[in-house]
């Protein structure tokens, strides 16, 4: 079965101010390649680049621009990305109003529904819980983090 990969799963990749995080990200994504299980969203990509390079309070970035760049190029052609349309922003509003969620989550949560995925990994959401018929676990919980 795919599962969408959330943007902070994608960050913590490279996130090394949180190394047990960074090992899990890693493990995940690792084990969604090797299986072609992994989805991400444009969505992710957008806000991984964004997320990476912005600066900190330190002023220090988690990669400095132009390594995010070309790290969301290998997103890119690592990974089955889905792009938005009217139906993920339709199920999105839905998202919104059924379950309470920011905008944001419900886009992401909607690119799986839309799409049938049946889990998405995200630390945004709560655990073990179905939204529709996704399934959100938060691989920082769980025992057996490369699970797909």
């Amino acid at each position: 079965m795919a599962a969408l990969i959330d943007t902070n799963i994608l960050v913590y990749r490279f996130d090394d101010r949180f190394p047990a995080k960074q090992s899990v990200a890693d493990a995940l994504l690792r084990a969604g390649i090797a299986a072609d299980g992994a989805r991400i969203a444009h969505q992710a990509v957008v806000e991984f680049a964004a997320a990476t390079s912005r600066p900190q309070r330190d002023g220090s970035t988690i990669l400095p621009p132009e390594v995010a760049r070309l790290e969301a190029e290998d997103l890119l052609r690592q990974f089955d990305v889905i792009y938005p349309d009217d139906r993920v922003l339709r199920v999105a509003f839905q998202g919104m109003a059924a379950y309470g969620l920011s905008l944001w989550d419900a886009h992401m949560w909607a690119y799986a529904e839309v799409h049938e995925l049946g889990v998405l990994f995200s630390e945004d959401f709560e655990h073990e819980r179905w939204y529709g018929g996704v399934l959100v676990l938060n691989p920082f919980l769980l025992e057996d983090p490369e699970r797909f």
